[in-house]
C-alpha cells in the first residue's frame, strides 16, 4: 500500500469512528493525521476543516477549507470541499456567499446534494420560492408520474411575468 493510500485509509477509519461527543479527542486524532502530511497539503487542510465542521466549529472550518481549495484538490475533492464550505457559510449566516458557491458547482458525482444545499441556502437567505423551485426541480426527474407538472409548478414559483 502506498503512503498516500495508507494515509487515506487512516482518514477513512477516523471518520468511521468519529464521535462528536469527544471534541478534544477528535481534534487531537485528526491533528495527528494532518501532521503526517506536508505543511499546506490540500487534502490535510480539507480534513482539518472537515473535523471542525463536523464538531460544530464552523468558524474554524472556513479558513482550512478556503486554503485547501486555493492549494488545489482533484475535481471530486474540490467539489466536496466546495459543498462543505458553502454549507458552513450558510450555517454562519453568510448566505449569499454560500449561494454563489453552490450555483457555480457542477458536480454530477454528488448527485442531488448541491441542489439540496442550494435550496437550504436560498431558504436561509429568505428566498423561499427560489429554494422550493430548486428542490422541486431536483426532485422532478425521480418522479415516475407528474414530473412535468412538478417542473411547471416549480417554474411558476419564480416566474416574474
Amino acid at each position: 500500500m502506498t503512503d498516500e493510500a495508507n494515509w487515506t485509509a487512516r482518514v477513512e477509519a477516523f471518520w468511521a469512528t468519529f464521535d462528536d461527543s469527544d471534541p478534544a479527542g477528535m481534534l487531537a486524532k485528526m491533528r495527528a493525521l494532518v501532521d503526517q502530511r506536508a505543511p499546506g497539503d490540500a487534502r490535510a487542510l480539507a480534513e482539518w476543516g472537515g473535523v471542525h465542521d463536523a464538531l460544530g466549529l464552523e468558524e474554524e472550518a472556513v479558513e482550512p477549507y478556503r486554503r485547501a481549495l486555493a492549494t488545489g484538490l482533484d475535481a471530486v475533492e474540490e467539489h466536496q470541499v466546495t459543498l462543505q464550505l458553502a454549507s458552513t457559510l450558510r450555517n454562519l449566516g453568510q448566505h449569499e456567499q454560500a449561494i454563489a458557491l453552490l450555483e457555480g458547482l457542477d458536480a454530477p458525482e454528488l448527485g442531488g446534494a448541491p441542489a439540496a444545499f442550494l435550496a437550504l441556502a436560498l431558504h436561509s437567505a429568505g428566498r423561499a420560492d427560489e429554494a422550493l423551485e430548486v428542490a422541486l426541480t431536483a426532485l422532478a426527474p425521480h418522479l415516475p408520474l407528474y414530473n412535468r407538472a412538478v417542473l411547471a409548478y416549480a417554474a411558476e414559483l419564480t416566474d416574474q411575468d
